[in-house]
């Protein structure tokens, strides 16, 4: 409000001088004569008119730029929530990892920008046994270790997602057959690692780990079928077992 007084101050003073100046200039030129009323009227004229006037643009001015503010303001919060919205919304709620949804979009754009990579399917071994044992928090907590564990022995930039109850999916990103089997072993042994003692019980936690090479001419089904395929030789192989195989011909073709 100072502020706003002082401008329309320096305005109202502004209108006075030349106010003056002019009628010093226009009366004697008309004939007229230069007297205190004529003085006086050119004074207060310009401060009844230009003072509050002035002060009312400068208010006005100061209500639009403050509304401007918080509409700027309002407009951040509401893209900001838009943003921590569409993040949860591809979020799993209990893991943090990729939903099955926003997993499989991930893996669906790589292989239509033919990047080469490999397609790891992880599976918790007897996770049945824990809830029916221990309870459905004590899995959930279970589920919580193995989802760090796997992001241990994943690199910065591949993709995790929790695709299923006890099932993982890593999309590894540029890597071969060879490199692929290398992380899925890494992985298998962070969580042969992970110390899960429910209720004061020790309890091993494994898991068995399916993969195969995404081929630029694969589909998505493909894909997913030769994952699963090597998951299910990884389960009846004896789990807590890694088995990653290269593309079928017509997927490397």
């Amino acid at each position: 409000m100072n502020r706003i007084l002082t401008r329309s101050a320096i305005v109202a003073l502004v209108s006075v001088l030349a106010s003056l100046l002019a009628t010093r200039s226009l009366v004697p030129a008309l004939g007229g004569a230069l007297d205190a009323g004529t003085l006086l009227l050119c004074t207060i004229c310009p401060l009844a008119i230009a003072w509050p006037t002035s002060a009312y643009a400068f208010w006005q001015g100061e209500k639009l730029k403050k509304a401007h503010r918080e509409l700027a303001r309002t407009h951040a919060q509401l893209a900001a929530a838009h943003r921590r919205l569409e993040e949860k919304a591809s979020r799993d709620d209990m893991t943090g990892l990729l939903n099955r949804e926003s997993f499989f979009a991930v893996l669906e754009c790589s292989r239509r920008k033919s990047d080469r990579g490999a397609l790891l399917i992880i599976d918790a071994d007897h996770f049945k046994t824990i809830n029916d044992r221990f309870g459905h928090l004590a899995g959930d907590d279970a589920l919580r270790l193995i989802s760090s564990a796997i992001q241990r022995g994943l690199r910065s930039g591949d993709v995790l997602g929790r695709i299923g109850g006890e099932e993982f999916g890593a999309l590894l990103v540029g890597t071969t057959a060879q490199e692929a089997r290398h992380i899925a072993e890494r992985v298998r042994r962070e969580v042969e690692s992970i110390g899960f003692s429910p209720e004061g019980t020790p309890v091993p936690l494994t898991v068995s780990i399916g993969g195969t090479i995404c081929g630029q001419s694969a589909t998505l089904a493909e894909i997913m079928r030769g994952a699963d395929l090597r998951l299910y030789e990884a389960k009846h192989g004896g789990r807590n077992l890694v088995v990653v195989e290269p593309p079928t011909i017509s997927q490397a073709a």
